[in-house]
């Protein structure tokens, strides 16, 4: 989550849309892990919380571009076929909806490198991470240059 939280507040339009498909599609490999392990109740959370992010992703469609209307009927196809697993605690209809949803994502992945447009969420920390080593332990550190008054003035 700590992954996603950074990405998500550097991210632009499409980069969210990548991040939401991510989740989405990690979600379903989620869910088919519970479902051979024969955890039912962790395999429909998973897919529930796939479902949310997919209803996320189909309620800010823009109606103003054609492709949105093709976007939508393939989101209902993928919803039905997760509520179709959800129903009948079975795998057999995701195979599908998740290659449908690698296409999309390796579709909007190839548009968000083109996308200069920076990110959505304005007054963030902008993140410089790197890794330090510590005694037995690896260290992830950020610094954030807007921020002045952090730190020691001497």
């Amino acid at each position: 989550m700590k992954g996603y939280t950074a990405r998500i507040t550097q991210a632009s339009r499409t980069e969210l849309v990548v991040i939401m498909y991510e989740i989405i599609l990690t979600d379903i490999a989620s869910a088919k892990t519970y479902y051979s392990r024969g955890d039912r109740s962790m395999f429909v959370r998973e897919l529930k919380h796939a479902q949310r992010f997919l209803n996320e992703l189909m309620a800010t469609l823009d109606y103003h571009y054609e492709l949105s209307f093709r976007l939508m009927s393939l989101y209902i196809f993928i919803n039905k076929a997760l509520i179709t697993a959800i129903s009948r605690k079975k795998t057999n209809s995701l195979e599908e909806a998740e290659s449908i949803l690698q296409i999309l994502f390796e579709g909007f992945k190839g548009v968000s490198k083109e996308d200069l447009s920076g990110p959505v969420m304005q007054n963030t920390q902008q993140l410089y991470a790197g890794l330090t080593y510590g005694r037995g332990v690896l260290n992830e550190t950020y610094i954030n240059p807007n921020e002045s008054s952090r730190g020691f003035k001497a």
